[in-house]
């Protein structure tokens, strides 16, 4: 199984025993003003104890993590979001991704309520767009176009494999050829946005 499927497939944990393990009443404050289900205090050291450790795992462990949290739900919300701005790109975007890989697309307001820095780390910047558009969100889809124009290998393959998870589209982008090939193929992109957005399919897209 692929770092991918991993991430994308079935819950290591299932949802009905999170949930089992959540208490009756919901947290509040939580950013975005949205209101979430408290975890136990079982299952809230658990996401103490993973909040912990998430600054020092790395590749497969860190898909994990992020299944993990996805797998544990509502619960686990409101410590997310408020990680969601942590100063360190790799835990802020590592929070993002699990809060996109639940598949709740309660979670968009709340995503875009909070307050991020003009100036966002582009590792974070990508994950967030990649997690509101798998969350239905697809205001963000110009920033992963963006990326298809970096220099770095691997953030134009990432980035192209977002898109293609969630469009279905591709227009024959490949990270690895030349520039002038690749520009092609963003421009057909930047076309399909532009009618999309044409259609009322896609909304305003942040500035930041």
């Amino acid at each position: 199984m692929t770092l991918r499927d991993r991430l994308l497939g079935t819950s290591l944990v299932p949802l009905a025993l999170a949930l089992g393990a959540c208490a009756a009443t919901p947290s509040a404050g939580a950013p975005g003003g949205e209101v979430w289900l408290e975890p136990s205090p079982n299952l809230a050291q658990q996401i103490e104890d993973q909040v912990r450790v998430l600054p020092w795992t790395h590749g497969e462990a860190r898909v994990e993590m992020i299944h993990w949290f996805a797998s544990v739900g509502e619960p686990a919300y409101a410590r997310l979001l408020v990680l969601c701005l942590d100063p360190r790109p790799a835990v802020s975007a590592t929070a993002v991704a699990a809060l996109g890989a639940s598949g709740d697309s309660r979670l968009v307001e709340s995503i875009n309520a909070l307050d991020w820095p003009a100036a966002l780390h582009p590792e974070v910047r990508f994950e967030r767009a990649r997690a509101l558009l798998r969350l239905g969100d697809w205001s963000e889809l110009g920033a992963l176009v963006d990326g298809l124009e970096a220099e770095s290998l691997w953030t134009r393959a990432w980035c192209a494999q977002a898109l293609e998870e969630v469009t279905r589209q591709r227009f024959d982008f490949d990270p690895r050829a030349d520039e002038a090939e690749r520009a092609e193929a963003v421009r057909r992109w930047r076309s399909w946005q532009e009618q999309r957005a044409a259609e009322g399919i896609l909304l305003t897209q942040r500035s930041n």
